[in-house]
């Protein structure tokens, strides 16, 4: 495995409007390599999915297409982030003023000893204060979107286009 994938870059390849070249480069990466996430992970991204049925964002079928293609995606859900939740990760999240959900990811990165891929502005914090790599970072000015470069929907949906 060559990361751990936090919930934001995983959303931000589902809604290709918020797909940049950085999210491109995490998905190519993952899907040579494989990816670690926490339990919370599945709990997040449908949420988020479920979330955006609601508030009309998009249909449900949008949300089963999507559910169907991460599962088609090479990650692996850690075993050992709950063994964790009450000494490590709360340690990071009191250290770095963070939610227990963002210190499970930077947890998990610190103790497999791999790069984490996340946008949220927080965790990238903390993670660059624990010395931890980063991946995906926030897009920059002038970096532009690239609404094409991640197909829509379908079990190939997430792959980089050649």
């Amino acid at each position: 495995m060559s990361l751990v994938l936090d919930s934001s870059v995983t959303l931000a390849w589902v809604y290709s409007n918020e797909t940049t070249e950085a999210i491109c480069e995490v998905l190519a990466r993952l899907n040579e390599r494989g990816a670690w996430v926490p339990g919370l992970w599945k709990l997040e991204v449908a949420n988020v999915l479920e979330m955006g049925v609601r508030r009309g964002r998009h249909d449900r079928a949008f949300t089963t297409a999507t559910l169907a293609d991460l599962v088609l995606l090479p990650i692996s859900v850690d075993p050992e982030t709950d063994r964790q939740a009450w000494s490590a990760t709360v340690h990071l999240a009191e250290r770095h003023k963070l939610t227990m959900y963002d210190a499970a990811y930077l947890e998990l990165a610190q103790r497999r000893g791999l790069p984490l891929a996340t946008l949220d502005t927080e965790l990238r914090s903390a993670a660059d204060a624990e010395g931890v790599i980063l991946l995906g970072k926030s897009p920059e000015a002038g970096e532009g979107r690239l609404r094409n470069q991640v197909r829509r929907r379908g079990p190939r949906a997430l792959k980089v286009r050649e």
